[in-house]
């Protein structure tokens, strides 16, 4: 077992920041809002064009989205039933843990830059939102300023330094 794993959080179930909860929310609303109401506009109108054919594709792409909306709602509303909203003291920043911004160096270009390690429910690596259960994220995980890092990642294995962790 590596130091890594002898780190736990305080707080147990899904780990959320302020900002990963909204975005969740803001989803959520969304799809009960406007795409429930739409689907069920758009099976009404397919059902009149047709309700008793066989050949009814448009039906059947309409109630498939029907099924992919009302299982991500589900989802969410799980998420949201074990979630818990990280306040900002409760980021760590003596170690890399949920909610940390860190700043790393990469070792072989000598190229710093910043991340924020998430849980994977909210991880966006297009936005630097990197999943704690990452190959990136978990060789971080723990970790202290002044420490260095190797892992192995999609392109090849990587050595980063933890430059600073802040909130």
């Amino acid at each position: 077992m590596n130091e890594a794993e002898l780190v736990h959080e305080p707080l147990g179930g899904i780990l959320l920041t302020a900002e990963g909860h909204q975005k969740l929310q803001v989803e959520l609303e969304h799809l009960t809002t406007v795409k429930r109401p739409e689907i069920a506009d758009r099976i009404r109108e397919s059902q009149q064009h047709g309700e008793f054919s066989e050949d009814n594709s448009e039906l059947d792409e309409v109630k498939f989205e029907q099924a992919m909306v009302e299982n991500r709602i589900a989802e969410l509303k799980g998420i949201f039933g074990n979630a818990h909203v990280l306040e900002i003291d409760q980021i760590p920043t003596e170690h890399v843990g949920i909610g940390s911004l860190v700043t790393v160096e990469d070792l072989q270009y000598d190229d710093r830059f910043e991340i924020r390690v998430v849980s994977s429910i909210e991880a966006d690596p297009t936005s630097d939102l990197i999943s704690n259960e990452s190959p990136m994220g978990t060789a971080l995980y723990g970790r202290r300023a002044g420490e260095e890092v190797l892992f192995e990642a999609p392109e090849g294995k990587k050595r980063y330094k933890v430059i600073a962790i802040t909130r």
